[in-house]
């Protein structure tokens, strides 16, 4: 099969494509032939050996049809969207024609949607919805702010909450020209990015917010945490700004009574986060209804791979990124 490998540490020039061994998935593994994949940024850290021996084959997502099931449990032909299990780095992920992983991080869908369009869905959006529902714990007529808003994760987020009973979304976004874009998919206020703007947040609600999904991280956790009001949250949801350490005092830093956590989506698949928490079935029929805007941002064939990477790497993108096969 052909497949996409990282040649050694580096630049966007050592993703070369070449012919590998078509993977042989074990009792407990389902081998997938793959459509379409998203790009994420977790990729861009693999390429450029920052997070230590990975795999050959990047890609953490991918969406495609069964090859072989040898349980018997899903049918040669049946479409199914894949995220993490160690794709990418311990085993070899989306960026090939065929990928082998646990049966535990295959989701069994129904959708008429585009393999591109069913692309951008999978990774983003279940990343959204467990920062919202289970992190974040959020209820009807909240105020909420998805700092980072324009990213792939920022918009899945943002379509989640709007089709929530009464939430009020705030956003930010480092461009005011993409102001118009996030009040689009539903955001009241929008603001543009800078490391303190828990001030305007309380100027304008006195008392704080619910909560916050922070995507840009270290270099605004801090401002975050002092938007929030007793028992809200702030959750850690990504490194947009860079993932340098942070000083962090709790004695002086710690909100009392806000909850403070993390996600990444590296969990999917273990005990602790099985995928059938996440309801990606009805997350794909909202998107076919066109309750969430799942439309890519950009899309690139496989041999463009090394494009792809470049515009993730600009913090360009406006949106998902996904590569057809």
């Amino acid at each position: 099969m052909k497949a996409i490998v990282i040649n050694k540490d580096g630049d966007t020039n050592q993703l070369v494509i070449k012919d590998i061994p078509t993977p042989v998935p074990q009792p407990d593994e389902i081998l997938i032939k793959i459509k379409a994949f998203g790009i994420n940024r977790a990729e861009i850290y693999m390429r450029q050996g920052l997070w230590g021996d990975v795999a050959e084959v990047s890609g953490i997502e991918c969406v495609g049809l069964v090859e072989n099931d040898p349980s018997g449990i899903l049918s040669k032909g049946q479409k199914v969207a894949a995220i993490m299990g160690g794709m990418g780095l311990t085993r070899n992920g989306s960026y090939a024609e065929y990928t082998c992983l646990s049966t535990q991080n295959v989701f069994p869908v129904e959708t008429s949607l585009s393999w591109v369009d069913f692309a951008a869905i999978p990774e983003s959006y279940a990343t959204a919805w467990s920062c919202l529902h289970e992190n974040m714990n959020i209820k009807e007529n909240e105020t909420i702010f998805i700092r980072g808003g324009t990213s792939a994760l920022g918009q899945a987020a943002i379509n989640i909450a709007a089709n929530i009973k009464g939430v009020t979304i705030i956003s930010s976004t480092r461009s005011i020209e993409r102001i118009n874009e996030l009040k689009a998919l539903g955001c009241s206020k929008v603001f543009v990015e800078n490391s303190m703007l828990n001030e305007k947040i309380r100027e304008q609600y006195p008392a704080g917010i619910d909560s916050v999904m922070d995507i840009i991280g270290n270099t605004t956790l801090l401002d975050s945490l002092k938007m929030v009001k007793k028992n809200g949250a702030v959750c850690n949801a990504g490194f947009l700004g860079g993932s340098d350490p942070i000083s962090f005092n709790p004695l002086v830093d710690m909100p009392p009574s806000v909850n403070l956590n993390f996600f990444a989506s590296f969990q999917f698949g273990t005990d602790d986060f099985p995928i059938k928490n996440i309801p990606m079935q009805k997350i794909i029929e909202n998107a076919e209804q066109g309750m969430y805007k799942i439309k890519p941002s950009n899309v690139f064939s496989f041999n463009e791979i090394s494009k792809a990477h470049q515009l993730m790497e600009s913090n360009n993108s406006g949106g998902k990124i996904v590569i057809e096969i």
